[in-house]
């Protein structure tokens, strides 16, 4: 028992340190939007909707949000300033909890019946998806989980060779053809030596390339059509790694990935360096997808499963 509270303390702590520059931002913006005012007014709620904007909230799901507490100080007649607070966190905490997603404690996988649980990891160059997988990977085998891992960015040597280190740090396989191959090939044989060494999970990197639609469109069918040749069911997971520091950038990313592909799961990385975490509020919002892992900082332990309540009292906790 106080070895689960010693790293959900040290989770937290993570989670609090990473969110510190949004939240600090957020916080001054928020006090000096009721500076003189007692109540919760039309002018209050305009300088509310410019705090949530600069947060990169996102314009939908700052609407949606300002309409919430309209309705609430319609409602209550009166609300004070010093209420805003607890029922902004309160509005944001109830629309995430009417998306998907969020809720997994620790690095768990789902029952597949004995086959490997098949993630085809997508995302463009940048955004920190090779070094994702890495640390997915690496808390994956920490919990116990064989892990098999396959270099499908053939597009970069970089990609390639950071995929071999993180396999030689964790100590597991990375099924790599090289540059300028098949995709689709080293998926198929990274599934392959998943099923035959019966490993629990296979992380698929693909290349992080956004030229045109189609292109990426047809490339992903096909990766997923040749490791379906191995297992039915794969890829039981795509995971779109998005940048959270470039705040609605991100939001356009999800966009164009969306419409190429069926994406099931995300992850946002690099909160740790921007005040633009209020990113992620808009994006489970507009996609409805649930975000499954945040990158808080450098650390292995730092890419977290996301949990959308500790997220929201993080960002509302003034920081020490």
């Amino acid at each position: 028992m106080a070895l689960f509270g010693f790293f959900s303390k040290d989770k937290k702590e993570s989670l609090d340190k990473g969110l510190e520059k949004t939240k600090t931002s957020f916080l001054d913006q928020l006090s000096k939007a009721v500076v003189g005012k007692s109540k919760v007014d039309e002018e209050v709620l305009d300088e509310l909707e410019t705090v949530l904007v600069h947060a990169d909230v996102g314009i939908g799901t700052t609407v949606k949000i300002i309409e919430r507490i309209e309705k609430r100080v319609a409602r209550d007649k009166y609300v004070g300033t010093s209420d805003l607070d607890r029922i902004l966190r309160e509005e944001i905490m109830e629309l995430m909890e009417e998306n998907k997603g969020g809720i997994a404690a620790d690095f768990t996988l789902p029952d597949t019946g004995g086959q490997p649980y098949v993630i085809m990891v997508v995302g463009v160059n940048g955004v920190g998806k090779t070094t994702t997988i890495g640390k997915l990977a690496s808390q994956f085998h920490k919990a116990g989980k064989k892990v098999v891992l396959g270099a499908g960015d053939t597009f970069r040597a970089a990609a390639v060779d950071q995929l071999k280190i993180w396999g030689d740090r964790v100590g597991i396989p990375v099924v790599d053809h090289g540059m300028n191959t098949d995709p689709a090939s080293v998926a198929y044989d990274a599934v392959k030596k998943g099923v035959e060494m019966g490993a629990d999970v296979v992380i698929i990197d693909t290349a992080g390339r956004l030229h045109t639609k189609v292109g990426l469109m047809n490339e992903l069918t096909k990766i997923k059509r040749v490791m379906q040749k191995v297992i039915d069911a794969a890829p039981h997971e795509v995971l779109l790694v998005l940048d959270g520091s470039t705040g609605q950038n991100a939001v356009i990313q999800a966009r164009e990935f969306t419409k190429a592909t069926e994406v099931t799961a995300l992850a946002v990385t690099k909160l740790d360096g921007t005040a633009k975490g209020g990113v992620i509020i808009g994006i489970s919002d507009e996609f409805k997808i649930p975000v499954k892992y945040i990158g808080v900082g450098e650390r292995v332990e730092d890419l977290q499963v996301f949990d959308k309540r500790e997220f929201v009292d993080s960002l509302f906790s003034k920081n020490k």
